[in-house]
């Protein structure tokens, strides 16, 4: 049994490249919307779905009972918690560990592109650059931005999965619905330069979350359009030598023992 922690557009494809490949695989993801994006095509035979958050604990249980042979880990760079969790229960059950790590986006050198280190930092940071922040930086860290633009008297347009809870907290926060855009990405080119005109933007907010979140034509959007980009940095990888490529992940799978039975 192969323990997948998802949630990432490169997770469904490992979700659907195990499956293929005849291994059992359990795929845990802390959203209903992520499970809804793993099982929209139906699951491949020997293929579930864990519809939630795991602790350490949690994770070392299920790493025990299910008799995991390995844990693939393509939580976002961002999930550093996430991450965490999964290595220490490795560790303490003598499960194999493997980190999918998405390569990094290729950020021009541009003096329009502010690297920040955090996310308290890149509000501080947007907010001295303009009036209206388009933020995509997804829902859970959107009250810091909220609190800091609202101390400055800045608008925020936050553009976030088009999951329930994503959306109610946006209003919860008292943004108007004006200022929501639910979409699934990764976007074009052409359709962020489209939203960055139509919502009048004087700044961006984005995580560099490498080519696959899309990081490169968000930047190269707004750059086009002379609007200022704030660049949250990528948290470094911890643990054992990631592997960034599906054909790598196969390799060290095949070197697992067998599974008896």
């Amino acid at each position: 049994m192969i323990l997948l922690i998802a949630g990432t557009a490169e997770g469904r494809e490992i979700f659907s490249l195990l499956g293929e490949r005849g291994y059992p695989v359990v795929a845990a993801v802390a959203t209903s919307y992520g499970a809804q994006a793993l099982a929209g095509e139906g699951l491949p035979a020997r293929a579930r779905v864990l519809n939630r958050a795991l602790d350490e604990r949690e994770m070392v249980s299920l790493l025990k009972e299910r008799g995991v042979r390995a844990v693939v880990d393509a939580s976002h760079p961002f999930a550093v918690r996430v991450s965490a969790h999964a290595r220490r229960a490795c560790a303490l059950t003598g499960v194999k560990y493997i980190r999918y790590a998405r390569p990094a986006a290729q950020v021009p050198e541009d003096p329009r592109v502010f690297p920040c280190r955090d996310f308290y930092q890149a509000a501080r940071t947007a907010v001295s650059l303009g009036e209206t922040i388009f933020l995509t930086t997804g829902s859970k860290t959107l009250p810091i931005f909220v609190e800091e633009a609202r101390r400055h008297g800045k608008r925020i347009v936050a553009r976030v999965l088009p999951a329930p809870e994503a959306v109610a907290g946006c209003f919860a926060l008292g943004l108007a619905p004006a200022d929501v855009i639910a979409m699934q990405g990764p976007f074009s080119y052409e359709l962020n330069r489209a939203f960055f005109a139509a919502c009048r933007a004087e700044v961006l907010v984005t995580k560099e979350s490498g080519p696959a979140g899309g990081t490169e034509q968000k930047i190269r959007a707004a750059l086009d359009l002379g609007i200022p980009v704030v660049l949250i940095e990528r948290p470094a990888e911890e643990g054992p030598r990631p592997v960034s490529t599906y054909a790598e992940l196969l390799r060290v799978l095949e070197t697992l023992p067998k599974e008896s039975g």
